[in-house]
């Protein structure tokens, strides 16, 4: 198993616990009652059914394991810990890109919790990277898929703000 330091956010931890809790509780019951109910089909040597249940009990297993592993190295984003004016982990970048004018807004986050659908982006990335220790105002040049890009910091905050219903 690969003891690599895994930063994650609170939010992150709490999935990778809920996610264990399930996968011990739920899918290994699951599993383990498509054996059984395989074994009652008599000969196991020839039985599709019980070896796929098999082969999902060790994939269940497995998946037990790696959470196991990546909670064991995990350690939180402390806030504290950074340069508030700075790009840092758990901060929420707002960037806007020369070329095109786009704003982009995002948190960057450790590799594992990385979503760019959701903005959360790994600071493994060259976008991600590239920003790490980098104040309000600054420009970075970044090396994408499509050429080269430049972002320009427009602000950095600590949480990203949530949309928020008005109450009628």
């Amino acid at each position: 198993m690969n003891d690599k330091e895994l930063v994650l956010t609170k939010e992150g931890l709490q999935k990778l616990e809920e996610e264990l809790d399930d996968l011990k509780t739920v899918h290994r019951r699951e599993v383990n009652e498509r054996i059984r109910h395989a074994k009652e089909f008599g000969d196991i040597s020839e039985n599709a059914e019980y070896e796929d249940a098999k082969q999902e009990q060790a994939f269940v297993e497995g998946r037990i394991l790696k959470v196991e592993g990546l909670i064991r190295n995990a350690r939180i984003i402390d806030a504290s810990e950074y340069d508030q004016n700075e790009v840092h982990l758990g901060a929420t970048v707002r960037v806007k890109e020369i070329k095109t004018g786009l704003t982009h807004e995002f948190t960057i986050v450790g590799s594992t919790e990385a979503d760019p659908v959701n903005q959360r982006l790994s600071n493994e990335s060259p976008l991600g990277s590239s920003l790490m220790g980098k104040k309000k105002g600054e420009t970075v040049d970044v090396n994408t898929p499509r050429g080269m890009s430049a972002y320009k910091i427009e602000s950095i905050g600590s949480t990203k703000k949530k949309a928020t219903k008005k109450a009628s």
